[in-house]
């Protein structure tokens, strides 16, 4: 056996159960110990849930104490636990998973704290902290808007009855602060902002998510509404003569935007509600028209009150004046109309016939005014029309004058140019003529040049034959034949045409005869 390998001595069986059993019993023991820890200590929090925390050990807590005031306090703590999982000791913590507050989409939550101080006496709104966490219990003035919110229950108890405060279209918002510092100025109708009372500010028309213990909010009409006059049938006036005159009306109001807080404020029945329309009808429109028809009414008689005139005058006067009076009270007529006047029948039927005659005659003279006119607007038509027909003739004695002036004016253009290129042809005409007559002298002394050339050409030939003139022709005559000839087949020599080639032997010819010779001087030209 080598001595690098040493027997090994195999272990006792006994030590290796017991070692076994050890390995095994570790891995039990921390199996059991994580299934424990995750069964007992783990802390599920499904969605939507939150978990209160309760510590069972600690400091101990006051009696004035709801709530542990600190991590380190036994009892139900303040911080919460959302959506998640967690790991705490079972023997020193408790734990509820309870589902999260969810305000729904139409309403609004009111937060009341449930801890800290006691409010004096006539406060209801809880005081916060400087992290805006309430120190006294009462309402929180915040509200809660639609959504989910991890909250303690035990510090807040949550209140989601309350709607949102929606404003319509034509409305107006008038606000009501039920809580705050009472006014500066006291006995008054209105307070400045952030004081107790009705606010000079009004809301305009939408959504607002307003605590209801702390601001209320009226929604006031100022759209255009209408009241009868005579809805009770009792609206009417003595005359001057003593007839009762009965009149139906319609008027049409709406409260004015900018004084809605005011109107509100003076004419608001809690019985009504919101609504202050019945109580402006009441308040204001009802006694101005009764006002205005018995002081105005008794200073006519009951039939002025069937003619129209007069029907026509009472109703201005009576638009205006409730203008005027209901105007400063916030309210705005936007018509005051009067439909019907009704005088008592003694007196109407003989004022309505002598009414209906006094309009037949305005009739009668309103269609003879209008047949004068018709005449006088005829007439002015044909005036018109004659003045038209004039100028319009004018026009084409002016247009035919132009065109004639124009049309003589390029007529007078074109013959100037037609005389201006006759001059310049006559002109040119005129130069022609003299270089044509210049060159035809000139070629005429050429000719006579070269005549006179060729006589003395001819003289001095001539002279050459003695001054036989015939020779020198005859002579000529032969040299232009000769030259035509080349070659001439005969058949003797005594043939006729030989003979006339004889001739042009000199030495055959005959001796010319001696002429005197004169001498001819010539002159050039």
């Amino acid at each position: 056996m080598p001595n690098d390998f040493l027997p090994i001595k195999n272990p006792t069986p006994q030590r290796a159960h017991w070692g076994l059993a050890t390995i095994v019993a570790v891995i039990a023991l921390v199996v059991f110990g994580s299934w424990f820890t995750y069964t007992q200590f783990r802390i599920d929090v499904p969605v939507k849930h939150m978990a209160i925390m309760i510590r069972k050990t600690g400091n101990d807590i006051t009696n004035g104490d709801e709530i542990a005031p600190g991590p380190d306090f036994k009892g139900v703590q303040k911080e919460v636990r959302v959506e998640g999982r967690y790991f705490e000791n079972p023997w020193v913590w408790d734990w509820r998973v309870i589902p999260q507050v969810e305000i729904p989409v139409d309403r609004l939550g009111i937060k009341i704290s449930l801890t800290g101080d006691n409010l004096p006496y006539g406060e209801f709104l809880a005081k916060l902290d400087g992290q805006g966490n309430p120190t006294t219990k009462g309402i929180v003035a915040q509200v809660l808007k639609p959504g989910r919110y991890p909250i303690n229950p035990y510090l807040f108890m949550i209140e989601d009855q309350h709607r949102p405060v929606v404003v319509e279209a034509g409305f107006k918002g008038v606000v009501t602060n039920l809580a705050g510092p009472f006014p500066k100025t006291p006995n008054t109708l209105l307070v400045e902002k952030g004081e107790r009372g009705v606010q000079r500010q009004t809301l305009q028309p939408g959504t607002y998510y307003i605590n209801p213990y702390v601001t209320r909010i009226s929604k006031i009409d100022c759209r255009s509404q209408r009241f009868d006059l005579a809805k009770n049938n009792d609206m009417g006036f003595p005359s001057k003569d003593g007839f009762w005159i009965s009149l139906d009306g319609r008027i049409e109001f709406r409260v004015n935007p900018e004084m809605a807080a005011e109107v509100f404020v003076t004419y608001n029945d809690e019985t009504n509600g919101d609504r202050i329309d019945e109580e402006i009808i009441l308040k204001i429109i009802t006694p101005n028209a009764r006002s205005f028809c018995r002081l105005e009414g008794s200073n006519s008689s009951g039939r002025d009150f069937i003619s129209g005139e007069t029907k026509v005058a009472f109703q201005e006067r009576f638009q205006k004046a409730m203008q005027e009076e209901c105007g400063p009270l916030g309210i705005e007529i936007i018509q005051a109309l009067i439909t019907d006047i009704k005088p008592p029948e003694k007196i109407r039927e003989p004022v309505r016939e002598k009414e209906l005659a006094k309009q037949q005659e305005k009739a009668y003279k309103q269609e003879i005014a209008e047949q004068i006119e018709e005449q006088k607007q005829a007439v002015e038509q044909a005036l018109v029309l004659q003045k038209q027909a004039l100028v319009k003739a004018d026009t084409e004695v002016v247009k035919i004058t132009i065109e004639a002036q124009q049309r003589q004016e390029v007529d007078v253009t074109k013959a100037n140019q037609r005389k201006g290129v006759a001059q310049f042809k006559l002109e040119a005409a005129k130069d022609e003529a003299v270089a044509l007559l210049a060159l035809g002298k000139a070629k005429a002394e050429v000719i006579g040049f070269q005549n006179a050339a060729e006589a003395a050409g001819w003289k001095r030939a001539v002279e050459s034959y003695g001054g036989n003139g015939n020779q020198y022709a005859r002579y000529v005559l032969y040299q232009k034949l000769s030259a035509a000839y080349r070659e001439i087949m005969v058949n003797t020599a005594n043939s006729p045409i030989m003979k006339i080639f004889d001739l042009l032997d000199p030495a055959l010819l005959p001796a010319p005869e001696q002429e005197p010779v004169e001498t001819v001087e010539t002159s050039e030209p």
